[in-house]
């Protein structure tokens, strides 16, 4: 996947990659959550 002109994103290979992008989404929607939570009280 590339980003602007010189920027290259590749996701991680193998079983450790797939485990690591997972958690890292279920890290970012948690703390989404609670982001929005604070900002909507």
């Amino acid at each position: 996947m590339r980003l602007g002109r010189n920027v290259e994103v590749r996701p991680l290979g193998g079983g450790p990659g797939c485990l690591a992008m997972i958690a890292i989404s279920v890290l970012a929607s948690v703390v989404l959550t609670v982001l929005l939570n604070l900002l909507l009280r």
